[in-house]
């Protein structure tokens, strides 16, 4: 089995700038007007879905976690070093997995297209960060 080495400073902060992230992409600022939307929910609705999203937040930390680290694993395999080649190892596994699974919600649940693009963009611009961090802090 391969040998990998792992920075954990470098995993934890490509998870925080994950979660980070989210909370950008998913303000008004950005995407979160058309989200909500898209979701039907009111401004009103949000702020009381925020009352009891104490799970949501930590079960999201740790999946940024998970992520990262399994991230981590892929950059230390493909020998990625460079802001590129780490930005390379987040765009293939965000094709092959994040952006292919989750179509199916929109094929077979008749979730709508635009959530799905919100979604899938918020992944896409995370994991390419998060190759980047993890491929140039090794």
């Amino acid at each position: 089995m391969l040998q990998v080495e792992i920075n954990y400073w470098a995993v934890l902060v490509a998870a925080v700038v994950n979660f980070a992230l989210g909370a950008v992409w998913y303000s008004p600022a950005l995407f979160g007007k058309r989200w909500l939307a898209i979701i039907n929910k009111s401004e009103a609705e949000l702020e009381e879905m925020k009352k009891g999203a104490t799970r949501g937040y930590v079960l999201s930390v740790v999946g940024a976690l998970v992520m990262s680290f399994v991230l981590a694993h892929i950059v230390d395999y493909g020998q990625a070093t460079t802001i590129a080649s780490g930005m390379q190892s987040g765009f293939w596994l965000w094709l092959g997995f994040v952006a292919t699974t989750n179509l199916s919600s929109v094929l077979f649940e008749a979730r709508p297209t635009g959530l799905y693009l919100i979604s899938m963009g918020y992944y896409l611009v995370s994991l390419l960060i998060m190759g980047a961090i993890l491929a140039i802090w090794t």
